[in-house]
């Protein structure tokens, strides 16, 4: 079987298979592995949210009157994370080049 008859991975059968046999799961990456993954997100979400806990207890001196609203400051930086990424997705679209540009 000739390079050209082989697929992405180098195997005959032209299939793009990255994921391992059953029987080579432990040879499987901790983080690419679905149980871990889900591990990782429960414990992300119950850290963020042990973040905005301490918003009950501290006393707030705002400026203006939404910041008194509870987890305010979470939503605003998630906001402006959520925004930052948009106005990056903009930036990459108006400063794409095609693919023949510097020939």
């Amino acid at each position: 079987m000739s390079g050209a008859e082989r697929g992405p991975s180098g195997r005959a059968g032209g299939g793009d298979d990255r994921r391992p046999a059953a029987g080579d799961r432990a040879k499987e990456h901790w983080l690419v592995r679905p149980v871990s993954l889900r591990r990782i997100k429960i414990v992300s979400v119950i850290v963020l949210a042990l973040t905005v806990l301490p918003d009950l207890f501290v006393e707030q001196h705002a400026a203006f009157g939404v910041e008194d609203a509870f987890g305010f400051y979470a939503a605003y930086g998630f906001l402006a994370c959520v925004a930052m990424v948009l106005v990056a997705k903009a930036l990459g679209a108006a400063l794409k080049r095609g693919d023949r540009y510097y020939d």
